[in-house]
């Protein structure tokens, strides 16, 4: 791969992608979302990885736009502005989706869609250093692409406030408006990630891509929808293998047989 690199700890099964363009910050181009989105779409599959870690080359996490790639668009149609956004748009979504936890490692700078990607993050750790804004207003643009992940996770009165602003932001504003929720010295950076991925794995893995599911679907129900959506899917959940399994693990005071042995 041109913009990323992926490894993957095949006795852990935690997968760490990183986006290696150090040279622009780690900056958007058309090259670096078809490859995180194929990238995601791989890993959704592979029976060899059960977390996904995310994080950037460099000084930066993900600093937005490329500049080149930016100046290209001064001269695109409508419909390529729409095929281009397009493109963006499923690879937010492709990561959103993702049934397997993805964690975030951010330092350094973290601006427009790099705070996009923090948005699809299920846990982001963050450097006491980094610093994040929503600037597109800044160039005449809007944060629109990345809008519906940033208000489910920051709440609409945030994102106001930062979208009509596009201000900078630092690490302990990132945690108090929910985009963030740890910082920690750079050096204990990775390490802390690390640590979050395996007590994931002490989880049932259908559990946390049915929390994770179940998340995306409220929002779209009203109480009644989601009283009887509820019901049905706690009694859907108990009554299959791993439910099974974790319950009589926790009553014989054992190890259900999903967590691995250290």
């Amino acid at each position: 791969m041109q913009t990323l690199t992926l490894t993957t700890d095949f006795k852990t099964r935690i997968s760490r992608v990183q986006l290696n363009r150090p040279e622009t910050h780690n900056a958007f181009n058309e090259v670096l979302i078809k490859e995180l989105t194929d990238t995601f779409l791989m890993l959704m599959n592979d029976n060899h990885t059960e977390i996904i870690i995310l994080s950037g080359s460099g000084k930066s996490f993900c600093a937005g736009a490329d500049l080149n790639w930016m100046g290209a668009m001064v001269s695109y149609t409508r419909a390529q502005n729409v095929e281009d956004a397009q493109a963006m748009a499923e690879m937010f979504e492709v990561i959103d989706v993702c049934q397997k936890p993805v964690l975030g490692q951010v330092h350094g700078a973290a601006l427009g869609g790099g705070a996009g990607l923090a948005a699809v993050c299920d846990w982001v750790a963050v450097a006491p250093e980094a610093t994040f804004a929503f600037s597109e207003v800044k160039l005449g643009l809007i944060p629109s692409v990345i809008s519906p992940y940033v208000v489910r996770k920051i709440g609409y009165s945030y994102a106001r406030a930062l979208f009509v602003s596009g201000e900078r932001f630092d690490a302990e504003t990132a945690l108090r408006i929910g985009l963030a929720h740890k910082i920690v010295p750079a050096d204990q950076l990775e390490t802390t990630v690390d640590a979050m991925a395996k007590s994931l794995l002490k989880n049932g893995r259908c559990a946390m891509a049915e929390s994770k599911a179940l998340l995306r679907a409220l929002p779209e129900m009203s109480h009644a929808e989601a009283r009887v959506f509820t019901v049905n899917k706690i009694a859907d959940i108990r009554v299959g293998p791993e439910a099974q399994e974790g319950i009589k693990a926790f009553l014989e005071k054992r190890r259900p047989s999903y967590v691995e042995d250290d």
